[in-house]
């Protein structure tokens, strides 16, 4: 059975617009009222931040702290997650050689890294910014695969990471022509199993999504995606992963000059894209119309927070901004009770109350004005 994480209190300090907010949350859901500017996207950047990653805006830490206060913030959060009652704090603090850093503290000690985040809480989003999706680079795409896989194994981060810098190790010899057999080996061994991992962890999400969304197509009143991964060892993708690692560092030995003329490594993980189609109307998604390419996303994220919920046994915490703006009051009302179903806490932002009218009394309602909160 789904057991329920929350968020029970949280205190913001020197955050975006926010001097200093605190709310205290009662276990339901919560909808976050006010003008456009007000702040209720910062809030919900702030609940991001309590993950591993950069948070729903992708910031740079310089960029966080209220403007005309000093270079830091402070987030604090008290929680009832994954193992039980916890106080999460982070923030931003500048070191003695002048550098902004992110600090983390649970239950008041220092975290070893920030992947400890993920033994309290895990938290999935949908943003505005999203909604170009399907249409978008395929460097959006990849980045918002990579972080539904890291909701299950936060080590894939780690993978990414470590590719990411042996990629850059052989670009660098590369461009400055050092060609040394031993060295480039060596580091294509390295990138070649790492690279191989990523996609594998890429392709059994998309495995274990499908089987939800295949499940639940009769009964959702949210159109289904098919998903598939392209860009990288397409056509053997089913080989074992030594013969998998063998084969692309054969590919990466054959397009060492190939790569040092175009500055970059032409093939890897790095290139990957995922594919979306409308399964009911047989239609690429970057066909379909907004309207459509909307719906699809939010069916796709209710199934991977179903799928969170039934691998962690923990249902996540939801963040959904405007996220009733564009659907009709059928739609509207039809999400609210499938993310009620999944057990857990959602954080919606609105301008106007009345599109949440159907939540009832499922919901606290907080009303954002100007970098304050009043519940």
């Amino acid at each position: 059975m789904t057991q329920k994480t929350q968020i029970q209190r949280l205190k913001l300090t020197d955050f975006r617009n926010y001097t200093q907010a605190g709310l205290v949350l009662d276990g339901r859901h919560v909808v976050l009222v006010g003008k456009n500017g007000a702040g209720k996207t910062n809030f919900m950047e702030a609940i991001s931040l309590l993950s591993p990653g950069r948070g729903l805006r992708r910031a740079v830490l310089s960029d966080i702290p209220r403007i005309g206060a000093e270079a830091s913030f402070t987030i604090f959060a008290a929680v009832d997650g994954m193992n039980g009652e916890a106080d999460i704090g982070t923030g931003t603090e500048t070191t003695e050689d002048g550098n902004l850093v992110r600090r983390l503290r649970i239950n008041g000690s220092p975290a070893k890294t920030v992947d400890d985040l993920t033994d309290h809480l895990r938290i999935l989003w949908l943003t505005p910014a999203m909604d170009g999706l399907f249409t978008g680079p395929s460097a959006e795409r990849r980045r918002f695969l990579d972080r539904l896989v890291l909701s299950l194994d936060p080590a894939h981060g780690r993978r990414a990471n470590d590719f990411e810098r042996a990629m850059r190790s052989r670009n660098r010899l590369l461009s400055e022509g050092r060609f040394d057999p031993s060295w480039l080996s060596g580091i294509e061994q390295q990138m070649a199993a790492l690279g191989v991992a990523m996609a594998a962890a890429r392709r059994e999400m998309l495995g274990l999504l499908a089987g939800l969304i295949e499940a639940d197509r009769q009964t959702s009143p949210f159109p289904s995606a098919e998903l598939s991964l392209t860009g990288f060892l397409d056509e053997l993708s089913d080989l074992p992963a030594f013969e998998l690692e063998e084969r692309y560092i054969e590919v990466l030995a054959q397009s060492r000059h190939r790569d040092a003329a175009a500055g970059r490594t032409l093939e890897g993980p790095h290139r990957a894209d995922l594919t979306v189609r409308h399964i009911e109307k047989n239609m690429d998604a970057e066909r379909c119309s907004t309207g459509e390419q909307k719906a699809l996303l939010i069916g796709l994220i209710l199934a991977h927070a179903r799928l969170v919920a039934t691998m962690t046994g923990f249902a996540p915490i939801l963040l959904l901004d405007e996220i009733a703006a564009h659907l009709d009051e059928g739609r509207r009302a039809a999400l609210f009770d499938r993310i009620d179903a999944l057990g857990g806490q959602a954080f919606m932002t609105g301008t106007d109350v009345a599109m949440f009218s159907a939540l009832g009394d499922r919901a606290q309602i907080v009303t954002v004005e100007d970098g304050s909160l009043d519940a």
